[in-house]
């Protein structure tokens, strides 16, 4: 089947759920919001128009698949807060006789053990609680300058007797004008539903929905590029406001001003190229400064990330921090050919 056929028929069968998808802490899943690889962590946890061969850019967004990622395997460990690990796996081959691009990927989440007490705060054990996403890209050119490409996701949550699972899908799409080294992409993401509730129970959660918008732009007498990603298109207040919380402690970190509400829509990057071998990446997400900002206590660099990368002709080597607080995670992706052939 047309791929153009399938993403038009998936548009019209979801389109009639845009409206009731929520935001924030009221939806499901919502660790499919983590960056999946050191480079999209170091651009700002957010970015769907990048400029780059990194094949795990396109687990995120299946129009950033090309054909020069034949071959291509990433494999990204992320040393997370409070113990967590994630771990993720992308791969991706072309289809000469149908002219399209694949990709298959995991992202997985092991939150370490934690012991299992009754409601009187008996041990009766341990539990091992997980997320992950398993996922099935495929991509495809069109007039030269555009890409659009289609995601299938299954989605599990594992906390013990509680058990959840769904299914999403993404649809990107992509102009890249190489000759002025700009690209511009739009990514309607989570389109989807809880197939079973943790409970069993109904009714079923609404998965973190979102549509992104990014725009980049590499400079042709500097070698530096920057990106613009808008998110959460759908509504214009994103902020969460717990009235309770608020109260107890005092006051409140929102502001209720047009701009505030404008920016925490955004997140900036830039990028910059030392030769042939090395990258430098920096990035800030407004709406995680906003949400990691406490009461009463410095907030530092909240919001910010920074990343370097190592491109050798048959491995490309990343790495990504981020700051929370006090606290910073470590993450690294590998990127080589399943074949050790140079990348592109």
């Amino acid at each position: 089947m047309n791929i153009k056929i399938v993403i038009v028929s998936f548009l019209f069968l979801f389109c009639s759920q845009l409206n009731a998808q929520t935001l924030g802490g009221s939806a499901v899943f919502n660790f499919l919001n983590q960056p999946n690889s050191s480079q999209l962590s170091a651009l700002g946890g957010i970015n769907i128009s990048n400029i780059s061969n990194d094949v795990s850019m396109a687990f995120n967004n299946p129009a950033l698949l090309r054909d020069n990622m034949h071959q291509q395997f990433d494999a990204s460990f992320n040393n997370f807060l409070a113990g967590i690990k994630n771990y993720s796996l992308t791969s991706a081959f072309h289809a000469n006789n149908i002219n399209t691009n694949f990709v298959y990927g995991i992202n997985y989440f092991d939150y370490g053990t934690i012991p299992q007490t009754d409601a009187a705060g008996n041990i009766l054990g341990a539990f091992h609680p997980n997320d992950y996403v398993m996922q099935l890209s495929a991509s495809h050119i069109y007039l030269q300058r555009f890409w659009y490409g289609m995601t299938f996701k299954y989605i599990s949550s594992n906390y013990a007797q509680y058990k959840s699972n769904g299914i999403a899908f993404d649809i990107g799409v992509a102009y890249h004008d190489s000759a002025s080294l700009f690209q511009v992409s739009v990514l309607i993401k989570n389109l989807g539903t809880q197939l079973k509730t943790y409970d069993g129970t109904n009714p079923k959660n609404e998965l973190p929905f979102d549509i992104e918008a990014g725009v980049t732009k590499r400079l042709a007498k500097a070698p530096v590029q920057f990106s613009l990603t808008a998110h959460h298109l759908q509504a214009f207040n994103i902020y969460y406001n717990d009235t309770t919380f608020n109260a107890n402690e005092g006051g409140s970190l929102m502001n209720n001003i047009t701009l505030d509400k404008i920016f925490s829509h955004l997140v900036l990057s830039a990028q910059f190229f030392l030769g042939d071998k090395i990258e430098v990446t920096s990035g800030y997400n407004f709406l995680r400064r906003h949400d990691l900002n406490a009461y009463n206590q410095a907030n530092g660099l909240n919001g910010f990330t920074l990343g370097v990368g190592v491109l050798l002709k048959k491995l490309h080597i990343r790495y990504a921090t981020g700051f929370y607080q006090q606290n910073m995670f470590q993450q690294l992706s590998l990127s080589l050919s399943w074949k050790g052939n140079e990348l592109q």
